[in-house]
Order: structure tokens, then sequence, then C-alpha cells
């Protein structure tokens, strides 16, 4: 691609419902997200937040601010279901910050959208500005939906991504994976234990990597937020102790230190992951991953020699593979992993690549814009 060169842009990025933008991050996603703000605006552009309220950066005005979920009871939250009434609240909030949108058309350059729900897609052509969605799941019926009839350009996080929308009909999407900041997930020393980080739910699956960690006798920190107060407390709650460690919520850069002085970092979806973002951030660090063959995982993984990939919920094979980098790891395996990892996923390497993709969607569209204009 080549890289284009211009003006600062203005852009509105629309945040995911249910959590709000910041540290520690709820989620892969809200991570993806915020670093993306992060990087847009050290580049110079001007960005408009869309968010729940509470987060940080904090939506731009009250027009784009999204209501926050609020649960009756903490162990009521659940990262698969909404509060009764939440997502019609939403929907107003989202159509007010459409309207917003439409009457500043003349002032922004580009809607960066990163919401699940359908609505701002199915607005997408009554802007005024262009859109980008970015498509962080597989396929959901509700957002293919707003797809269908939509003007918004498609940006996959993944080319296994990709074609799971394909297969469901939707064409013309262009790739590109999420990023990490090699600032914060910086090379670490290793160390004698292992770390599994991310959301507790079910769907991660960090019971299996527990199981691995008991076969192999070493001890294993689980870091990341509790997303399913039954599945903490009935599988992971009773299997902690002697090693295993349940560390909580981590900002990034604490999170990155405990990564980078890990043995290995064992990543363990039961479901296919979109991406696995978790995969390069530990390898930005130089620490080995052992992880299942899942969704967008290999993607990720590359050909760094410092990932084992074996068969999904097949604890005896990730035991063997945290075994196998534990025998082989080394500074110099550490580094390779690190540069492999920089050289595919950086701030650096994408931000001229984020650019044009935004650049290009504004030039697509300014044709039709020419031709609304009374003459």
């Amino acid at each position: 691609m080549t890289h284009t060169t211009g003006a600062p842009l203005t852009i509105v990025v629309i945040a995911p419902l249910r959590h709000p933008l910041g540290e520690p991050h709820a989620g892969g996603l809200e991570a993806a997200v915020f670093n993306r703000i992060r990087l847009l605006r050290s580049r110079g552009h001007r960005v408009l937040v869309c968010g729940v309220e509470g987060s940080h950066p904090a939506p731009a005005t009250e027009a784009l601010t999204l209501p926050a979920v609020r649960w009756g009871a903490d162990r009521d939250a659940s990262d698969s279901t909404y509060p009764p009434g939440y997502l019609r609240q939403a929907e107003r909030a989202l159509d007010r910050a459409m309207d917003w949108i439409a009457v500043h058309a003349s002032q922004i350059d580009v809607v960066d959208n990163h919401s699940l729900h359908p609505l701002p897609v199915r607005r997408a052509h009554e802007l005024g500005v262009p859109m980008m969605t970015t498509l962080h799941t597989p396929p959901l019926p509700s957002l293919l939906s707003g797809i269908a009839t939509s003007s918004s350009r498609l940006i996959a996080v993944s080319e296994y991504t990709a074609r799971h929308w394909q297969d469901v009909g939707v064409r013309d999407i262009t790739v590109q994976h999420n990023m990490v900041d090699t600032a914060t997930w910086r090379l670490g020393p290793g160390g004698p234990s292992l770390v599994w980080f991310g959301r507790v739910v079910p769907e991660k699956a960090p019971h299996l990597a527990i199981a691995a960690a008991r076969r192999l006798g070493m001890g294993l920190t689980l870091v990341g937020r509790n997303g399913d107060a039954d599945y903490f407390d009935d599988v992971i709650a009773p299997m902690l102790g002697d090693g295993i460690v349940y560390a909580g919520e981590r900002r990034a850069r604490e999170l990155a230190r405990l990564v980078g002085q890990s043995a290995a970092a064992l990543v363990t979806p039961v479901w296919d992951e979109p991406f696995g973002l978790v995969v390069a951030e530990a390898l930005a660090t130089g620490t080995p991953v052992a992880a299942f063959r899942r969704g967008g995982v290999p993607e990720v993984a590359g050909i760094n020699p410092a990932v084992r990939l074996v068969a999904s919920d097949d604890v005896d094979a990730l035991a063997a593979g945290v075994a196998s980098l534990v025998r082989t790891s080394s500074p110099a395996m550490r580094r390779a992993a690190r540069a492999d990892a920089a050289r595919r996923f950086s701030f650096r390497r994408h931000a001229f690549e984020l650019e044009d993709l935004m650049r290009e969607t504004v030039e697509r569209h300014a044709p039709a814009v020419r031709q609304d204009l009374p003459a």
C-alpha cells in the first residue's frame, strides 16, 4: 500500500457498548479500540469518542455518550447478556449519536465504527460522512442484517474473520490486524512460572490452563476480569491454591511486566477467536505461547518460533507444548519472538496503514458528497 499524507483528520470513533474504555481493559476489544484512539491522537488527528459513560478518553459530548450497564447485583453481571431494558436505552443513545454526527457532518472526515450493535451501520448511508466498520467478531445475525444494506466500508481483524463473513455473503472486506503497543509490552526476562491472561469466562477456558499447569507441576497466575461469576465460583475458585493464583485485573504496564516475567503464556480458547490479541501481546514481551489452534490464533502465531499450537481442548498436548517451550527457551528465542511480534503488530507497523485506510475511505466518499451539493 502506498502511504498517503495530508492534513490531520477529524474522526469519530464509536466504541463498543457494555464496558467503558480505559484501564484495566475489560477485554481485548476494548483494549484494541483504546489503543487505536491513542495511536490516532499521537499522529495528530482529532479523535472524538462516542462511548460508554465513564470511558477514558471520555466521550466528546453528551450526545456521544452511551449508557453504562448497571446490574442489580455484582454477581448478576455477565458478558453474554444485558440487564432488562438496557438495549432499548442504548439504541436511543446510538440514534442520538448518529443524529449528532449527521448535523456535524461538514466538520467530520470519517466515522470509525467498532460497535457490535447494527444501528450505526444501518444509518451509515444517511450521515453524510463515510464510515469504516471493523468486524471484531464472527458473523452476528443482528450485525449481518445491518451490514447487508450498509454503505460502510468493512475491515476485519484477521483473514480468518474475513473468510467467515465472506462465507455468509459479505464481500469487499479489508483485513487489518489488531495492534500492540510495544512501548508497553516490552521484552521481559522470563521466569519460573506460567501465566494466563484475558477475560475469565467459559469460552476462554482458564480451567484448562490450570489443568495443564497441574500436570507439569508449575505455578500459574491468572490475570483478568471475572466475566462470569458462576463459572468463577463453581469452576475456577476450587482449582486455586498450591501455586495457582488469581491476580484479578491489572493495568497494561503491570500486566505486561508480569507476562514478561513468565516462562510461558497459555492461551486456551474453546471458541473460535476472531483474532487472539493475548498471543501478540505475550510474544511482544518475548514470552513463549502454548495455545489451542482455534479461530484466528494460528494467524497471529504465524511462524513465530516461540509458539506451540495444539488441538483444542487437548490438555495433554498443551502441557507437552509448554514443556517443549520451557526446555528450549533462551534469551535469543525471546528476542526473536518479540522481533517477529513487533514487525507484524506494532503501532509503528500499523500507523501508516490505518491512516491510508481512512484517507482512502474519505476519498471514496468524496464524489458522492460533491454530487449532493447544490450547483
